[in-house]
């Protein structure tokens, strides 16, 4: 029974909170179109969350993804407009706008990687310093403002258009549109779920985080491992900036990816993965992810303000960690 409730506590907690709002606020929880809002908001911080995971399970932390989320966004649009305003075809420039995503987030990951295992700065440290330092690389590029895509339509169709649902209408009467970002999501968790439970390197992660001396022992180059976990999560922040930045069809460079640190890790503690490494649960964090995205939901319903909301998160991280221990302690 322990070990059910172990595995699968955060799943029934999701439907339980679910069922009460339905109950309570059935406009607001069986509404298609609101359920799809919030299923789709939720897609930048599930990529974050779920390149988290593969850090924590190995041991590390990241404090700077927010940040390197609005310096890869910054970027990535300035580069797009450039593209545009020079005559290249639009096509181009929104693939362009892609590569400089991912790669400018695959380079930020791979530096606090080395930080990490080159520099053996302790993650908190390293990473710490990279929350500072990114978004005011990104701040600096606009003047602390916001990059408007040039894109006519190309780019803001990614993150605002999908598959027309027709046999599903809104309260407007058209079909509910089943956006293309969270197929990105659903590709993304599959992936790394694959990655972690069924390949070598998702192995030698586990046993990295688990117990790093008898890794070495077993001849696991620990921090290839885990400089590979922080690269992995970078690619993971520049898809999230890119699939933001085209939902918004904007991106601020102060605003941009604020609080997704405290998001993505209390998304992986929820969903089961302990901070202190050797598990990785890929579904336990999409499930942390739509569980803070309810909790949201309870907070918008009964007019909490904004400013309390990263009271709640933190209180529930702390709640989390704290049940997480006592197990252990078991």
């Amino acid at each position: 029974m322990n070990q059910f409730l172990n595995k699968y506590a955060p799943v029934l907690a999701l439907v339980i909170l679910f069922a009460i709002g339905a109950i309570w606020k059935p406009d607001l929880f069986l509404q298609a179109e609101v359920l799809r809002n919030m299923l789709n908001q939720s897609v930048p911080i599930g990529i974050v969350a779920v390149g988290m995971t593969l850090v924590i399970a190995a041991g590390g932390i990241d404090l700077s993804v927010g940040s390197m989320m609005a310096m890869t966004g910054v970027f990535a649009l300035t580069a797009m407009n450039k593209a545009i305003g020079g005559g290249q075809n639009e096509q181009a420039a929104v693939f362009l706008a892609l590569a400089v995503s991912l790669g400018l987030g695959s380079l930020a990951g791979l530096f606090n990687g080395l930080l990490v295992t080159t520099g053996r700065l302790a993650p908190f440290i390293a990473t710490l310093a990279g929350l500072v330092a990114y978004r005011s690389i990104g701040q600096a590029q606009v003047d602390s403002g916001e990059v408007r895509s040039m894109s006519a339509e190309l780019f803001s169709r990614f993150g605002v258009d999908g598959i027309h649902l027709e046999f599903i209408r809104t309260q407007s009467g058209q079909a509910l549109i089943f956006n293309w970002s969270i197929f990105v999501l659903i590709a993304v968790t599959v992936g790394f779920d694959i990655l972690i439970r069924r390949t070598p390197f998702g192995r030698r992660l586990i046993a990295v985080g688990a117990n790093e001396s008898a890794a070495r022992y077993g001849a696991i180059s620990v921090n290839r491992i885990r400089l590979a976990s922080y690269t992995l999560l970078g690619t993971c922040v520049g898809l999230a900036a890119y699939v933001n930045a085209s939902r918004m069809n904007s991106v601020s460079s102060s605003t941009a990816g604020q609080y997704y640190e405290l998001d993505a890790i209390a998304a992986v503690v929820i969903g089961g993965t302990p901070l202190r490494g050797g598990v990785g649960r890929v579904w336990g964090t999409i499930t942390g992810v739509l569980l803070l995205a309810v909790i949201n939901n309870f907070l918008i319903a009964t007019n909490v303000s904004t400013y309390w909301q990263g009271a709640v998160k933190g209180g529930i991280i702390l709640f989390a960690v704290l049940l997480q221990r006592g197990r252990s302690d078991n």
